[in-house]
């Protein structure tokens, strides 16, 4: 990890040097927890571990890695952290005086928090601001690769558009579809048959389960082929829905009925998918309007356009 640039106070630097003198007793458990604790471990073979005292064996350590700061800096604070962390003394109750030797840990331990408050404290909001700077590029690279997804698909709507062919319009319509709610984490389901039933697709939208049905037939639709549709769904479960995407739209009789019947439906059309692939609105939002539209008035159509000024 990188650490700020910010100075590292003389203080705190003996702060942290009385600090590892205390926390182990022998000079074998102190090199062990150096040794553990940096990434370069070339340098503990550089100090002399055995003759001089336990403080100036820190002392030495520190200042040599101080030095040469461009080498061990993230080692340094990886000293810093672990001793300002450090709350288990239990290994010193093996020594005499346990007591003693524990509260003189605790006190050097201490002492070093205190030193080394103000440069956590800039080491820890540079982390969170590297954090969110992670965050707003993940958002970035996401939507980067969303917007190339919907151009890809708004490229495939454009043409199945041209073709003259209804069925080869229907068909292209449906894998479009799939891939857009594949898009949008809708677990969408490709066409299928029930017995006596052909079934375009289903997705999962908020825990409510959708039956699809797609046309593309150059002219809207009947109130007719809205009954036929619901008809499906009836003896589905309770919290079973229909989506019904028409692409050429639907009759009067259809945006205007608030029959019962059809309470299970919400209508999609051209005007609709053409929003969502121009990222006008996202399918999540667009899918949510209209469904509580549809649970709030009755009425099974609700214009993108009155979504997108509102």
């Amino acid at each position: 990890m990188n650490v700020s640039s910010k100075t590292i106070s003389p203080a705190a630097i003996n702060a942290l040097k009385d600090a590892l003198t205390h926390i182990y007793w022998t000079k074998d458990d102190l090199k062990r927890f150096v040794y553990n604790t940096i990434t370069n471990k070339a340098i503990v073979n550089t100090i002399d571990w055995v003759t001089p005292k336990k403080y100036e064996i820190a002392s030495n350590l520190i200042d040599r890695m101080c030095s040469r700061q461009d080498i061990y800096r993230n080692d340094l604070f990886a000293l810093f952290e672990q001793a300002v962390n450090f709350n288990d003394f239990s290994h010193l109750k093996r020594w005499d005086d346990p007591d003693v030797k524990i509260q003189r840990a605790k006190d050097a331990v201490e002492a070093l928090r205190k030193q080394a408050k103000g440069y956590f404290e800039v080491v820890e909001e540079k982390k969170k601001t590297e954090e969110r700077k992670k965050v707003v590029q993940e958002k970035v690279k996401n939507t980067t690769a969303l917007k190339t997804k919907l151009d890809e698909l708004n490229q495939k709507f454009m043409d199945i558009a041209i073709s003259s062919d209804a069925q080869k319009r229907g068909y292209g319509l449906e894998k479009l579809l799939n891939e857009l709610f594949t898009l949008f984490d809708l677990d969408p389901k490709a066409s299928f048959k029930i017995i006596g039933e052909q079934i375009d697709g289903a997705f999962t939208f908020k825990d409510d389960d959708f039956l699809l049905e797609a046309r593309w037939v150059k002219q809207p639709i009947n109130a007719s082929d809205l009954y036929s549709f619901a008809g499906k769904i009836n003896g589905k479960r309770k919290n079973t829905l229909g989506l019904f995407v028409s692409m050429d739209g639907f009759s009067t009789e259809c945006l205007q009925t608030t029959s019962s019947d059809l309470r299970c439906l919400i209508l999609m059309d051209g005007m609709d998918l053409n929003a969502i692939l121009t990222e006008r609105i996202s399918l999540d939002d667009l899918l949510y309007r209209k469904r509580r539209h549809a649970s709030e008035t009755g009425n099974i159509y609700l214009n993108v356009n009155k979504i997108l000024v509102s």
